[in-house]
């Protein structure tokens, strides 16, 4: 029998956990599979479905699967600057997950962007906390709303990815508190989240998911949070220190280091039973939030589709709205409607509209910038491809390739088992399938074999030559209309085991080969002994790396030009146009799961292209097809730049209204950009001796630039023009307080309807606290008027943590306000106290 809370209108879940014994209550604290959880029929318990959401519900198949919606990346939504657009966006993915029935969706992801070169930046929001906590709250109100649950993640300090699953972030306490779980703290208490997810790292030598600390002191007692607190994907490192530590649930399942290890430990008396009460108290009322628990959830009949116009509309909005203009000299932006246009960058018949990962989505289709202006300019444009900008091949287009027995894009795929039996043969849209990982099938799988049909080769390459190979771990074999054409043996290169998913290893070969010529490879999966660890354990990770799990595909690409060729090409073209648009950016390279960049510089001979253009073309506008900080050494020398993030499925519409002034690209910057490599206040993503020292404490990103501690930014945060320009023709506090309001009167000076983000940033008058951000509101101003704007500021920043006390203490009377365009554009100053 279950009783109701008169406060919350939710069931006491504690009578149905009373009436499970142990093993059955252990049973549901590990996941049934990679993206499932158990059912329980005796207590009305129905499996719940979890998907990975930051940009887009990507189901419960981590490759293929079927077609979900593109959304664009998280650091382009927030350079909106908008907690409207973050809630449209939870609404939004609330919608995609009911559409595939999913209860839980994983994100948002609001780690900071401590350093540039963090890999996952792209999926992160700011590396401002503020900023972050506030977009993440309305985030979470969208999605909650419609009944899917979010997930906040990572818990905590996880800000890079190299050695992630081993190394132990190193930082002070009044760094925790003010910088990295702020965020977290703003979006439990404004929007109470049902779910958090533990990081990979340790923290201060101890591993996120057995942290006391953080997750049953602060996150659990201290904030008074009731939700479920489960791990990132094979994070879980013990049974008993886990269990203790706060950790609600193990991901993935079926195994785990839990299960019958757990039951032992409770029966020894080594974790008490209360301790996984408890646990399963926070997945019950998990379940009865999302519609798993009791009465049957009611699924909407239908469903606005991933391509349907209206979402189609919804993504192209979205995405112009966050794009950044970094530079208009003469007003080249909008482009005007007689110019004709020379388009170069491999980004732009290629543009990158997701970065890498556990991101990745199927999307229904990816609009090129080639194609989104194409459509929208015709004749007046000529589009040339640009230097190579990846390292390494990828899994090919499904388009360069055809299934041999049904004829559609993309290959036929079979799962053999250890005797050579075809358990499963399918057609697969992407040229990629995943082993060891969502398999249903009902043995283990020992070899796969890709199969398909070139498509026009010569859209490939001139000549009649292929590349031609294959990616992932293992043993493998390439032939080509029955003819061997090579044979490889492919190994992970390092200890993660996110690796071998989501940076596989590569092998290519170029040939010669005619359209429909048939391309097989085989894979025979090599399953090794565990290993330990850079940490000389032998944990749930190294029998991962050792099972043969990853992400195997089948590379068809173009041999590519020399860089020197394809330069004079484009210069050739950009002569010839009154305008030259070159487009460069990052590739999934740079910005994914479990790799961090090296440089900020961009990839291949991008940088001598955008050169050479910008000294032959009348003008020059560059876009950026990046989500994060890049150096931009002809910055001085070309006549504007558009940063574009990664706009998602509809990415080349969006680009094209953005630059046409169909919609104003009216975004602002959300992390500052350095000026040069080793030019910011954190830098460093390598551990040493597995640890990373957050050396830099409480300065970082914007904090630190403005305190000198590393050359001043090429661009700050909260930098962007937009199509307007502005006046702050006053600004006053209104009332008084620990966070007093400020009102600020603006004046568009422009001949368009424009947006302004005022942005409030607090300068404390003690000298060891950092400027920050405190608040900011938007307005939208038509030319030539002027408008009166009021910014809350928040209290949660005029705080210090003292660590002597283990208490927050109110920062000391006096500071100033700076109301500024970011900390290079500072537009007034007052005076407090």
């Amino acid at each position: 029998m279950t009783t109701t809370t008169p406060e919350t209108g939710e069931r006491d879940v504690s009578a149905l956990v009373a009436s499970l014994d142990l093993s059955t209550k252990v049973r549901l604290l590990t996941g049934a599979t990679s993206f499932t959880l158990h059912g329980e029929e005796s207590i009305g318990l129905e499996p719940m479905a979890f998907s990975d959401g930051p940009t887009g519900v990507r189901g419960l198949k981590f490759t293929g699967g079927d077609h979900v919606a593109l959304f664009p990346n998280a650091t382009l939504l927030a350079s909106a600057w908008s907690e409207e657009t973050a809630r449209e966006v939870g609404e939004l993915l609330a919608e995609e997950a009911e559409r595939q029935r999913i209860h839980v969706v994983l994100g948002p992801t609001i780690n900071l962007h401590r350093s540039p070169l963090g890999g996952r930046l792209f999926e992160a929001y700011s590396e401002d906390p503020l900023l972050t906590g506030r977009l993440a709250a309305a985030y979470v109100q969208g999605l909650q709303a419609k009944r899917i649950g979010a997930c906040l993640k990572h818990l905590v300090a996880n800000e890079s990815e190299t050695l992630r699953n081993y190394m132990s972030s190193e930082l002070s306490e009044e760094a925790l508190r003010e910088l990295y779980l702020l965020p977290f703290e703003i979006a439990v208490e404004d929007a109470n989240p049902w779910s958090i997810m533990a990081a990979y790292n340790d923290i201060n030598g101890v591993a996120a998911t057995e942290q006391q600390h953080v997750n049953n002191e602060v996150v659990k007692d201290a904030w008074g949070w009731d939700g479920l607190l489960m791990s990132d994907w094979f994070a879980t490192k013990s049974s008993a220190p886990a269990a203790l530590g706060g950790l609600d649930l193990v991901m993935p399942g079926p195994d785990g280091p839990w299960g019958e290890a757990l039951v032992r430990d409770v029966e020894s008396g080594a974790v008490p039973e209360s301790v996984v009460d408890e646990h399963v108290c926070r997945l019950l009322r998990l379940a009865q939030r999302v519609g798993a628990l009791g009465a049957p959830r009611e699924w909407p009949a239908t469903s606005t589709a991933p391509d349907a116009p209206e979402r189609r509309e919804q993504l192209r909005r979205l995405a112009t709205e966050g794009m950044v203009v970094l530079r208009n000299e003469g007003g080249v932006l909008p482009l005007s409607g007689d110019a004709t246009v020379a388009l170069v960058g491999r980004h732009a018949v290629e543009t990158i509209c997701m970065g890498g990962g556990s991101a990745q989505v199927n999307p229904p289709y990816q609009v090129s910038i080639a194609e989104g202006l194409t459509g929208a300019i015709g004749e007046r444009l000529t589009v040339v491809d640009g230097v190579e900008v990846r390292e390494h091949a990828r899994a090919a287009d499904p388009a360069s390739v055809r299934d041999p027995e049904s004829g559609e894009e993309g290959l036929r795929v079979e799962y053999l088992d250890a005797d050579g039996v075809v358990m499963s043969a399918e057609h697969s849209s992407v040229c990629e399938v995943a082993t060891g990982w969502d398999d249903t099938l009902p043995r283990p799988t020992q070899r796969v074999r890709l199969t398909g049909r070139l498509a026009d080769v010569g859209t490939l390459s001139t000549d009649g030559t292929v590349r031609l190979g294959v990616t992932g771990t293992g043993s493998w074999r390439l032939s080509v209309d029955g003819e061997l054409i090579g044979a490889t043996d492919l190994l992970a290169q390092g200890a993660d085991p996110g690796e071998s998913m989501l940076k596989p290893p590569v092998w290519t070969v170029d040939v010669e080969a005619a359209p429909g010529a048939l391309v097989e490879a085989e894979l025979t999966v090599v399953r090794s002994e565990p290993q330990p660890g850079p940490d000389g354990s032998m944990s749930t990770l190294s029998h991962v790396i050792a099972s043969g799990m990853g992400v195997k595909g089948l590379v068809v690409a173009p041999v590519p030009a020399p860089a020197r060729v394809t330069i004079e090409r484009a210069v050739a073209v950009a002569r010839q146009a009154d305008i030259a648009v070159v487009v460069v950016g990052l590739t999934p390279e740079q910005e994914t799961e479990a790799t961090d960049k090296h440089t900020l510089r961009l990839p291949g001979e991008q940088d001598a292209m955008v050169a050479a253009v910008a000294a032959a073309a009348r003008r020059t506008v560059v876009i950026v097809n990046a989500a994060t900080p890049i150096l931009m050494p002809w910055s001085g020398d070309v006549d504007a730049i558009l940063v574009v993030g990664l706009p998602g499925q509809e990415g080349g519409h969006a680009v094209a209204d953005a630059l046409l002034g169909i919609r104003e690209p009216a975004g602002r910057l959300v992390t500052s950009w350095p000026a040069a490599d080793g030019a910011a206040p954190a830098w460093d993503v390598e551990p040493t001796d597995l640890r990373l020292e957050y050396t830099e404490g409480t300065f970082v990103g914007y904090r630190g630039f403005h305190a000198g501690r590393a050359p001043a930014p090429a661009h700050w945060l909260g930098d962007g023009q937009g199509y307007g320009s502005w006046e702050y023709d006053s600004a006053e506090l209104l009332g008084t307080g620990p966070a007093p309001n400020v009102g600020v009167r603006v004046r568009n000076t422009s001949d368009r309807t424009s947006r302004e983000v005022v942005q409030v940033y607090f300068q404390p008058s003690e000298p060891d606290q950092p400027i920050r951000l405190v608040g900011w509101s938007t307005v939208t101003v038509a030319a030539g008027e002027t408008a009166d704007v009021q910014v809350s500021t928040d209290a949660r920043l005029w705080r210090r943590w003292d660590t002597a006390n283990g208490a927050w203490t109110t920062l000391a009377d006096g500071g100033r306000l700076l109301v500024a365009r970011g900390l290079g554009d500072v537009k007034a100053t007052v005076a407090l106290g």
